[in-house]
């Protein structure tokens, strides 16, 4: 799960606490700044602003296992703007990207950040599929694009646990349980086991009351550690 500013300075050496203290100092006046021009960051074609240079080094200077939660509190800090989220996701490396990912639900871009969803659900690569399944796309992922991203998970081996919300958009879904039971049939017809988290998923379509999702206990919205 990603950590708080709290949990992360508790575990942090001090020159790694030193290091974030600046680099989220530097995002929220980039931050402010950027409010105060009423523009993106990088519009006039210079080079982008220290906080998204750190936002790279994250690893390096506070360890691989803290840098998605150090890469999310910059994001936030900083109120990344579309264009910063856009180029750190295409410019990053994979742990990079999933971070990102992992924010979007944290960052006022409405469904404006969904191409960079679409385009790790594309990939086959287990840890962008898993983080792009998550509350974002459970708000802004249409119907259409939700039922495959599903599918997706099942194909390349993600848990389906993964899946935001899987309870409450899977419910009563029709046209989800057909796709299920083709996927199942064809698996099947080519000697090849069914997933697990399929059966899951199918039952979850079932618009029968009793099958109805129990209500999604809140958790406190912290910022995902990296494994």
């Amino acid at each position: 799960m990603l950590k708080t500013r709290k949990e992360l300075d508790a575990e942090l050496d001090a020159p790694a606490r030193a290091w974030l203290d600046t680099a989220l100092t530097e995002a929220a006046h980039h931050a402010t700044a950027d409010e105060a021009a009423a523009d993106g960051p990088d519009t006039d074609g210079t080079a982008p602003p220290a906080w998204e240079l750190r936002f790279a080094a994250a690893g390096r200077h506070c360890g691989q296992r803290h840098a998605d939660s150090v890469r999310s509190l910059l994001l936030i800090e900083a109120r990344a703007p579309l264009p910063s989220v856009t180029r750190l996701y295409e410019q990053g490396t994979a742990a990079e990207r999933r971070a990102v990912l992992l924010t979007l639900d944290r960052l006022a871009l409405g469904a404006t950040a969904l191409p960079l969803v679409e385009d790790a659900l594309r990939t086959n690569d287990t840890r962008l599929v898993a983080a792009a399944v998550g509350p974002y796309a459970a708000a802004h992922l249409p119907p259409h694009a939700w039922r495959h991203a599903v599918l997706k998970c099942l194909f390349t081996g993600v848990p389906v646990d993964a899946v935001s919300r899987l309870g409450e958009r899977a419910h009563g879904d029709a046209e989800l349980a057909r796709m299920l039971a083709d996927f199942a049939a064809e698996r099947t017809a080519a000697g090849r086991e069914v997933p697990p988290g399929l059966r899951t998923v199918l039952a979850l379509t079932d618009p029968a009351p009793e099958h109805a999702p129990a209500p999604e206990r809140a958790t406190p919205a912290a910022p995902t550690e990296e494994s």
